[in-house]
């Protein structure tokens, strides 16, 4: 085993490469022309699995992006939603997720959940606490709203875990039809302690849209899209 560790190493470096290389290009884009770094850039067109990924700069965060996805899902709005509030279960699906946990139901629209994050290699593992509010659908409004806020103080820091100071999302869930569900979805993510604001970028490329390839895989599921239990917050009015 001892021989085969500076192997491993040597090829997770390697693969890491092409991510940096792309991260200074882009950084350099965006020092050559700061007005087009404001404004939405689209990073990924998966036709396929009909998932759009875009960056922007930050403005209150220098060098680092914030994101943005638009998705179309082959699944109704009580499937997706129910997939999005089954926290111990983010394991499954959501990007580089090693424990998930439920930590208080405030109401039915209302709660705070807990995420453990595996961090690239050299980066210690990050948490977040999350604050989640619910605006349900209505037939006037045609959509539903989760909005996503990190509560940093929530718990009491868990070392060696850093705590996160945002990961944050506003998810917008608009019923296409009874069996397809279209989500926006705006966020920011800052990793806490000292990051550099390439590997922000880096990870702030990839997370979201491998994390909607996960949805497009739990959509499928029978828990979810025939469920047998009550739905557990409140997704329409």
């Amino acid at each position: 085993m001892k021989k085969l560790l500076p192997t491993l190493l040597a090829m997770l470096l390697c693969s890491a490469v092409p991510t940096i290389a792309q991260a200074s290009i882009d950084d350099l884009e965006d020092l050559r022309s700061s007005q087009a770094s404001k404004e939405w850039r689209l990073l990924k067109y998966d036709k396929r699995l009909n998932i759009k990924s875009y960056d922007k700069r930050d403005d209150q965060n220098a060098g680092v992006r914030s994101f943005k996805l638009d998705v179309v899902v082959n699944g109704s709005l009580e499937t997706v939603s129910r997939i999005y509030f089954d926290i111990e279960n983010y394991t499954r699906w959501f990007w580089t997720v090693r424990d998930a946990k439920l930590l208080k139901k405030v109401s039915d629209t209302e709660f705070y959940y807990y995420l453990q994050h595996d961090a690239p290699v050299s980066l210690p593992d990050r948490d977040v606490v999350i604050h989640a509010v619910i605006e349900p659908y209505t037939s006037q409004k045609g959509y539903a709203l989760f909005k996503l806020k990190a509560a940093p103080d929530f718990l009491p820091v868990k070392p060696p875990f850093v705590r996160m100071l945002a990961e944050d999302m506003e998810i917008k869930w608009t019923p296409v039809d009874k069996d397809k569900t279209r989500l926006e979805v705006e966020g920011f993510i800052h990793p806490g302690g000292f990051v550099p604001a390439w590997a922000i970028n880096a990870v702030q490329r990839q997370a979201p849209y491998f994390t909607m390839v996960g949805l497009q895989r739990m959509v499928l599921l029978t828990q979810y899209n025939a469920p047998t239990t009550p739905m557990p917050f409140k997704i329409r009015e």
